[in-house]
């Protein structure tokens, strides 16, 4: 595991351009897991990057009651899911995201549900909300496969 990258957003605006920064050096097979507290930017963050690879403008809701959203976007298919709601592994396995971990990008919120299913190459985002400043969110990103290494170079 490498030393964690850390990254202070001062603004939804700031969070929502580190995201786009961050769409423009994934490909399939890349996963995001989003790590935090409700409201602390996980979805915010998983829009934003998505928005801004979409080739026709849409809306992205929040996957919570629909667990998976899939977009066709010009990088690839993203699966942008939030594993909230789900209480065993079988839950996720039946949602297709395993496979989906080598063929698209995948966003996943709340991806301590993956238990063992967790890929080993993904990149984890924490996220804090400031205590003095609800706008402001601190990310630590870290990661073991050192694909990551060149794709944040955009952010640091």
């Amino acid at each position: 595991m490498n030393t964690p990258l850390k990254l202070t957003l001062n603004s939804p605006q700031v969070t929502a351009d580190t995201a786009a920064r961050i769409s423009s050096a994934l490909q399939p097979g890349d996963t995001i897991l989003l790590e935090g507290t409700i409201g602390s930017g996980k979805t915010h963050f998983a829009r934003a990057l998505i928005q801004s690879v979409l080739t026709v403008p849409e809306d992205v809701p929040s996957p919570t009651f629909t667990l998976v959203q899939v977009y066709e976007t010009r990088i690839g298919e993203i699966w942008h899911s939030d594993l909230y709601r789900l209480t065993s592994v079988e839950e996720i396995e039946e949602l297709g995201l395993t496979e989906a971990f080598d063929t698209s990008i995948c966003l996943v919120e709340w991806p301590e549900k993956l238990g063992q299913l967790t890929p080993d190459s993904a990149l984890l985002i924490q996220f804090v909300t400031d205590p003095d400043d609800q706008d402001t969110r601190h990310l630590a990103l870290s990661w073991s496969d050192p694909k990551w290494n060149a794709k944040l170079e955009i952010i640091q």
